[in-house]
């Protein structure tokens, strides 16, 4: 259990909801933890029992259903689901695709998508990467034409959380034929559009207990009220919802992190070899030390970014380096801890494996640690 209790960023209503968050992952989550690792996918049920529970959603504001609560609230979810092990797209839906609505969505487009996500009935994704190109998401293909009173719209992604279960996707597509930043923008799209259809699901190295898949639009026919935001505004808005984006990811890569070490402690000292405990040699007290050194500076860290981002005041590059420190020491976290695991953390069967399976994309997704620090670079001078 993640130890919560000390952390000043938190106050008696912030651990009310976290032993509520417990409660329900606990009872909804856990026991299925195997089935949606086998299934690629979390029932819809399991969803709408989320919802019901208010842990989806947190910031959505009373008029459209939500609690209308701080990022704090938000990044309580992230940390027990995470540290719990689950690849479940609370977060993504929670975190990511509200806060588009909630920002740039008509008073029309709040009412009719916000109810259904925080009750967990309506499941969201958000689709910006393509085939040929992945983190520039200038060089996207994806084409939306003016047609009579609306759009046309066309093209594929990829890699797309949610993208099997989802009934509303937020798409990112050209408006223009110029290329680079300008000329982007958003569109909802419903999955049950005509000329929308997923691919398969796609099959990756973790994160097995989420979908993840290919969309594509064959000429979707979408009326104006489909455009969110401003039309050709859609690069501006992604890089203003990036930094929350990135500030979840370090959220999970932490809470991650953490479990990976309690693993190995309880897995250390239940262990014996040459008539010890491997928690008693010294190599394993010095590294367990080093891991639990930097767990400590990370929960700080976070807890500052999760202060400066509640305020108002926390800057994309801050983002980004909140991303690539939190979830490069997640991997490290994870690779060692499965080492002191020795024969068995290479075995399914001890959590160490799903854990170190799971962290691997977390330097690569909401951009990649080169593109961390490529954008944290711009800001030295």
């Amino acid at each position: 259990m993640l130890d919560a209790e000390d952390r000043s960023l938190f106050n008696e209503d912030h651990r009310a909801f976290r032993e509520t968050v417990r409660r329900v992952l606990a009872d909804v989550i856990e026991p299925r933890l195997d089935a949606h690792e086998r299934d690629g996918i979390v029932e819809r049920e399991a969803w709408e029992k989320v919802g019901a529970a208010g842990l989806l959603c947190p910031q959505v504001p009373e008029a459209y259903g939500g609690p209308g609560l701080d990022f704090a609230f938000n990044a309580i979810v992230g940390e027990e689901i995470s540290y719990m092990g689950s690849a479940a797209g609370f977060t993504l839906q929670s975190d990511i695709v509200a806060d588009y609505l909630v920002h740039y969505g008509s008073e029309d487009q709040k009412k009719r998508y916000l109810p259904g996500m925080v009750a967990g009935s309506t499941i969201s994704a958000i689709a910006m990467t393509e085939p040929g190109a992945g983190s520039d998401l200038q060089g996207m293909k994806t084409l939306a034409k003016a047609d009579g009173n609306g759009w046309k719209l066309s093209g594929s992604k990829t890699y797309i959380t949610n993208g099997q279960s989802a009934d509303l996707v937020i798409v990112a597509a050209r408006t223009t034929e110029e290329g680079g930043a300008k000329g982007i923008s958003l569109f909802l799209v419903e999955t049950g559009d005509e000329g929308f259809s997923r691919g398969r699901n796609l099959d990756k190295i973790g994160l097995h207990g989420n979908d993840t898949s290919e969309l594509f639009f064959d000429e979707v026919k979408l009326p104006a009220d489909r455009l969110l935001g401003a039309e050709n505004g859609g690069f501006i808005m992604l890089m203003q919802q990036l930094p929350q984006e990135r500030l979840s990811i370090a959220v999970q890569a932490q809470a991650s992190a953490q479990r990976a070490f309690d693993e190995a402690v309880k897995f250390t000292s239940d262990r014996k070899a040459f008539g010890r405990r491997i928690a008693d040699f010294q190599n394993t007290r010095f590294t367990l030390a080093d891991l639990k050194a930097r767990l400590q500076v990370g929960w700080a860290h976070l807890d500052w970014a999760i202060q400066r981002h509640v305020a108002g005041k926390l800057t994309p590059a801050e983002a980004s380096a909140a991303k690539l420190w939190h979830t490069e020491m997640q991997w490290d976290c994870c690779d060692t801890a499965l080492q002191l695991h020795g024969g068995a953390g290479y075995m399914n069967e001890y959590p160490i494996a799903r854990l170190w399976r799971d962290a691997r994309v977390a330097r690569i997704y909401g951009g990649t640690s080169e593109i961390m620090k490529e954008l944290i670079s711009r800001t030295i001078s």
